[in-house]
């Protein structure tokens, strides 16, 4: 089995779940006792988001690729960079490491390939809904037409990570205003909605729409999973 290396902290409310995620699937194959190999560097928050607001991504991109290298140093033999708005540096991250890094907008977007998804909504941070990064890689590398919600949308369902989601806090009315947006995006001709924050799927779930959603961070670990266990 290879040694998973992770990002996390980024929140380690998110990485809670990364971490039940990969052991679960490494048990489900492997049975028994099985757990996954795992080594975790977990990043002081504050100084990133304080990073973020700034836009001094460059600083963020120092703090991680420090992270990797300790990693790559302690026996990991790929990354997972456990959030979704932290790959905006992830060219930066990759160029620095030796590592494979595994890129959660790819393994998310093949799996909606797989399953005939063409046109998908994306909830995630401001910086993830916005920016270029993360909807055009999904677009020029997989074709999928990628939408977003409108201005008043991405405001609250930045707030509510930021201020709720990442402090551990499940409020219903945000809920509510996240199940909303989904069926805006879906009225819009979104055939499924990627849950494109890590904190997200602590929130919503499948059980709360009858609009296909994609947990970047359910699928992310499972990419990690078959990563770790393949024998070739």
């Amino acid at each position: 089995m290879k040694t998973i290396g992770v990002l996390g902290g980024m929140s380690w409310e998110s990485t809670q779940a990364y971490y039940r995620a990969l052991n679960e699937g490494v048990n489900a194959r492997l049975g028994g006792l099985h757990s996954a190999r795992i080594i975790l560097n977990s990043v002081d928050f504050h100084e990133i988001e304080q990073c973020q607001q700034s836009g001094q991504w460059d600083r963020t991109a120092d703090i991680l690729i420090d992270a990797a290298r300790s990693l790559e140093a302690a026996g990991a033999d790929f990354l997972l960079l456990a959030t979704n708005t932290m790959h905006k540096v992830a060219p930066q991250l990759q160029a620095a490491s030796d590592l494979p890094l595994i890129h959660i907008a790819d393994c998310t977007a093949e799996r909606l390939c797989e399953d005939g998804i063409r046109r998908v909504g994306l909830l995630g941070t401001r910086f993830t809904m916005s920016e270029a990064f993360y909807r055009e890689r999904m677009q020029s590398h997989f074709g999928l037409d990628v939408l977003v919600p409108d201005a008043a949308d991405q405001n609250e369902i930045h707030r509510v990570i930021y201020e709720e989601l990442c402090l551990g806090k499940l409020v219903d009315s945000s809920r509510e205003h996240y199940l909303a947006a989904i069926d805006r995006l879906h009225a819009r001709g979104a055939e499924a909605v990627i849950l494109g924050c890590t904190e997200i799927g602590l929130l919503v779930s499948q059980q709360d729409t009858t609009v296909p959603l994609f947990d970047t961070t359910a699928l992310h670990a499972q990419k990690a999973v078959e990563l770790a266990l393949e024998t070739k």
